[in-house]
């Protein structure tokens, strides 16, 4: 079972993201969507800079989202066919919630950017825990969107990166199992 909510540890040890494209409605409502985000606001971060922030994207608005897409799209690749532009349509109107998470690092400070950035991705892991909690699902998805310029500025400014769009739903199919990595590849134990 995926997302089991019997015990905080089994939900972490179940945790699965669902796929963006298969999340229907029921979402998160305000006040719900609100917890979700107060908890991604309890993550680590050295030196108290919040160098994160998100942005909800109303229902009524994910079709001037899917224009954004596709004029940065045309922009980037004036030769895109119907195809391409129709994946911009879908990426804009997947999932019933979408929050969009933007790195914010703070110039300046002697906290290293890379310290920053680390916490904006633990802010978005954060609200996927509390989106499970809830008992729905999320997906993080970066991509194309997340590297264009245009697209980041819809959102925010030059000083600030896309960190990722965050998908919440309620799986409209089962979620299933990735692979994921061996222990023994990855763990090992400091022995100098």
């Amino acid at each position: 079972m995926f997302n089991d909510l019997s015990s905080p540890l089994t939900l972490l040890q179940t945790r699965r993201s669902g796929k963006p494209r298969d999340l229907i409605a029921p979402g998160p409502d305000d006040a719900q969507l609100r917890q979700i985000l107060e908890v991604a606001l309890r993550t680590p971060d050295h030196g108290k800079l919040a160098p994160w922030r998100f942005v909800i994207v109303p229902q009524d608005k994910r079709e001037k989202l899917a224009e954004v897409l596709e004029a940065a799209y045309r922009a980037e690749k004036p030769e895109a066919g119907r195809l391409e532009i129709e994946a911009m349509h879908q990426f804009a109107h997947q999932a019933p919630t979408l929050v969009v998470a933007l790195s914010k690092p703070v110039a300046g400070s002697k906290i290293p950017v890379w310290e920053q950035e680390l916490s904006a991705g633990a802010a978005i892991m954060n609200l996927l825990h509390a989106t499970h909690a809830l008992g729905f699902a999320g997906g993080w998805l970066t991509g194309w969107p997340s590297f264009n310029d245009d697209v980041r500025d819809a959102f925010g400014s030059a000083d600030e990166r896309l960190a990722g769009f965050v998908f919440i739903g309620t799986p409209s199919r089962a979620l299933e199992e990735r692979p994921r990595p061996d222990y023994n590849d990855i763990v090992s134990t400091w022995d100098r």
